[in-house]
């Protein structure tokens, strides 16, 4: 029986697994061809086997690397219809990529930024879409385009530059809505999803025994907004918005509607990576 998504190319990072693993099944369920993108290697294969999709190697430590893996994916596939932005997290202590970049920074932006760059042309050949995985964290961030690297900010264990770099995925996608006609953008809350997600801290590995591995909702459920948004053709909101769950238009720090702060991130963020 002919599913909803035949034909349709979906790119999924972060896919090895938690809530990209889950989707990638449930949209592979549907039909869709989907492009397994993940850093270690034999839990990638695996997940493309399970799905039979088609795995991608690729370490956001290395922006070299999210050049390659956008040279991969254009040359395996004539068209991208949906690029979901899955991987990221966060970073207990403050250090840099090889590209001289605060991690969380690159992972969770700088990364996600240039891979949707380079996948554009695909993207607006098919009339895709950008979906990011964003967190209700946004609120604890502030974007100062003057430290991004937030070198002059206290790291408190990763979470105010982990809050901002979600707050920058909310204006990336907002800006990215505005510049593109023919690609749309959402990017969306999944909730504490229980996997590896913060597992170096003491606070979540201690939440984690109180409860017996119990924190948070199961993978399904924190992937269901991301199947949503990449099955749903007509999602029901402009372009742009930021979901909670499945809920429209979530709660977001005041910048995210910062228009001009929006626009200095995009130029900036271009020139860190090399894109015009």
């Amino acid at each position: 029986m002919p599913g909803t998504l035949d034909g349709k190319t979906i790119v999924i990072t972060g896919a090895s697994s938690g809530l990209g693993a889950a989707a990638a099944a449930a949209l592979a369920d549907q039909g869709a061809a989907i492009a397994v993108v993940g850093r270690n290697s034999e839990r990638t294969h695996a997940v493309a086997a399970k799905v039979g999709g088609t795995p991608f190697i690729a370490d956001y430590d290395s922006l070299d690397e999210v050049r390659a893996l956008a040279g991969a994916l254009t040359a395996r596939y004539d068209r991208i219809d949906v690029l979901a932005n899955n991987a990221g997290g966060l970073v207990g202590k403050r250090g840099k990529t090889a590209d001289g970049h605060e991690r969380t920074f690159q992972h969770n932006h700088l990364a996600p930024f240039l891979l949707t760059g380079l996948l554009l042309p695909r993207l607006r050949e098919s009339g895709g879409r950008v979906i990011s995985t964003a967190s209700a964290a946004n609120r604890l961030g502030s974007v100062d385009l003057d430290d991004l690297e937030s070198a002059r900010r206290p790291y408190l264990g990763g979470w105010r530059a982990y809050g901002t770099s979600k707050l920058e995925t909310i204006m990336f996608i907002r800006e990215l809505a505005r510049r593109e006609a023919t690609v749309s953008a959402y990017s969306f809350h999944p909730g504490y999803v229980a996997t590896n997600f913060g597992t170096e801290l003491a606070m979540i590995r201690v939440a984690n025994f109180i409860t017996r591995g119990g924190l948070g909702i199961s993978p399904e459920q924190g992937g269901a907004p991301l199947v949503h948004l990449a099955a749903t053709r007509d999602v029901g909101v402009p372009s742009g918005a930021y979901f909670d769950g499945l809920k429209p238009n979530g709660s977001a720090r005041p910048e995210a509607d910062d228009r001009a702060l929006a626009a200095g991130l995009w130029e900036k963020s271009a020139q860190l990576v090399g894109l015009s």
